[in-house]
C-alpha cells in the first residue's frame, strides 16, 4: 500500500542558482556543485533588513537540503539544514525537511528524532500543510494510524493546498487501516470530486463499492478507471476487479477471459491466490 511524500520539485535555471549560491557565500564567482532543482520556492534578492536576510538563507538552506535528499546525499543535507535553523531557528520548512531527511535514513534512533522534527515545524507554523501531511505520512509508516487520520484530516480540508488531493488519498487509506470503512469512502469520494483524475481513489473506492454490493456505481468507476489507465498495462488488482464485476454482472465470457488474463501474467500476485480460492468456492466471499 503506497502512500505519498507530497514533495513537489522546483527546476530553477542555472542563473537563479547563481544568485542563490552567491547569496551565501558572499558573491562568489561559482555556485556549489551539483544543485539542479529545488524544494521550495526562494526569492533571491537580497534585502537591506537583517532578519530578511536570515529567512532568506534559511530558505535558500532548506532549498539545498532537499535536493541532497532528493539525490539521497543525507549528510550533504543534514549540513544544509543545519545552517538553515542557525540562520533562523524558526523557519519551520527546515525542520519539515529535517524530519524528511530522518525519515528518508530509517534507522530507529532517527526515526525517532524525525517525530520531533515534525511537531516543531507544525508548532512553529501550524498551517504549513506540507509539514502536516508529511507527517501524516511519517505516523503511517509507524502504524499510528490513529495520529495519522489527525494530520490528513487537516491537510485535506485546507482549501488551496496544491497537495489537498494526495492528503485526502492518504486520509482514505490510513481509514482502512484503521477498518474504518465508511469513512474511507468518503475520504476517496472527497478526493475524486477534487480532481476526477485521482487513480489511488479510483482504484480504492471500486473495491469499497463493490463490497458495498453497489456494482452500477462501481461498474461506471472501474470503467472511468480504466480510461484513465488506458496506456499503462493493467494491474492485477484491476483485473480482479474486472472479475469481480464480470461475476456480479453474470458475464460468464468476460469473467473467464479476465481470469485467465490474470493467472497467466501474475500467476504469483496476491489477487491470482484470491481468484484461486474464489475458483474453488465461487459462494464464498473474497477475501
Amino acid at each position: 500500500m503506497r502512500i505519498q511524500l507530497q514533495y513537489v520539485p522546483i527546476n530553477i535555471p542555472a542563473a537563479v542558482i547563481l544568485s542563490m549560491t552567491m547569496l551565501l557565500n558572499g558573491c562568489q564567482t561559482a555556485p556549489d556543485s551539483g544543485i539542479k532543482t529545488a524544494q521550495y520556492q526562494t526569492t533571491t534578492q537580497p534585502s537591506n533588513n537583517y532578519n530578511r536576510d536570515k529567512g532568506e538563507i534559511a530558505k535558500i538552506r532548506t532549498t539545498l537540503a532537499a535536493e541532497y535528499i532528493r539525490k539521497n546525499e543525507l549528510d550533504a543535507a543534514k549540513r544544509e539544514i543545519d545552517k538553515a535553523l542557525a540562520a533562523d531557528s524558526r523557519y519551520a520548512p527546515a525542520y519539515d525537511m529535517m524530519g524528511t531527511l530522518l525519515q528518508q535514513e530509517g534507522s530507529s534512533i532517527n526515526l525517532q528524532k524525525a517525530d520531533a522534527a515534525y511537531k516543531q515545524a507544525i508548532a512553529l507554523d501550524a498551517s504549513f500543510m506540507q509539514a502536516r501531511n508529511n507527517y501524516g505520512v511519517y505516523l503511517f509508516q509507524m502504524k499510528r494510524y490513529a495520529e495519522a487520520v489527525q494530520q490528513f484530516e487537516v491537510a485535506g480540508a485546507e482549501l488551496g493546498y496544491e497537495s489537498r488531493i494526495g492528503a485526502l488519498e492518504n486520509l482514505g487509506r490510513a481509514q482502512l487501516m484503521l477498518g474504518n470503512k465508511p469513512a474511507a469512502t468518503q475520504a476517496f469520494i472527497r478526493a475524486i470530486e477534487g480532481n476526477r483524475n485521482s487513480i489511488i481513489a479510483h482504484i480504492e473506492l471500486v473495491d469499497l463499492l463493490i463490497e458495498q454490493n453497489r456494482i452500477a456505481q462501481a461498474q461506471s468507476l472501474y470503467e472511468e478507471t480504466g480510461e484513465l489507465l488506458r496506456h499503462e498495462p493493467i494491474s492485477p488488482r484491476l483485473l480482479l476487479q474486472g472479475i469481480k464485476l464480470a461475476a456480479a454482472h453474470g458475464n460468464i465470457n468476460d469473467r473467464q477471459a479476465l481470469a485467465q488474463q490474470l493467472l497467466s501474467s501474475y500467476p504469483l500476485s496476491n489477487e491470482a491466490k484470491q481468484l484461486k480460492t474464489w475458483l474453488n468456492n465461487p459462494e464464498a466471499s473474497w477475501k
